[in-house]
């Protein structure tokens, strides 16, 4: 399904719950850009967006190409491991986007390492 321009929100770690939650923003009328480490989780929650009502979803293959699908500001949501993974995942993600732009970590989290990525991230913009 083709949103037809950039997508309202980026949802960023397709195991079963990033899975839902980008098929639940597009059923109530949210334009979703999907990514993962693994292609195959992209491919497979763009299958069900299609299957579940042509939702309005779509995929991505790279960081890059993730970012580039979003509107200004951008706003991407991460459902990734907590620790290493997501610093990893904000550091792909994030060397595509611009001052202004919303990272939300939607994963169980140890806070002090919010708080620090919060920090870090602040600097930027």
């Amino acid at each position: 399904m083709s949103t037809g321009g950039l997508c309202d929100v980026g949802l960023y770690g397709l195991a079963v719950m990033g899975q839902n939650f980008a098929l639940n923003m597009a059923s109530h009328g949210f334009s979703v850009c999907v990514g993962n480490r693994s292609h195959s989780k992209v491919e497979l929650t763009v299958k069900r967006a299609a299957e579940e009502g042509d939702l309005p979803l779509v995929g991505s293959s790279s960081p890059e190409e993730f970012v580039s699908k979003l509107s200004r500001p951008r706003k991407v949501v991460i459902l990734v491991q907590a620790g290493k993974p997501v610093d990893m995942t904000i550091a792909a993600l994030s060397e595509h986007m611009e001052e202004g732009d919303v990272i939300v970590d939607g994963g169980n989290e140890w806070y002090p390492n919010s708080v620090r990525r919060g920090r870090e991230l602040s600097k930027r913009g």
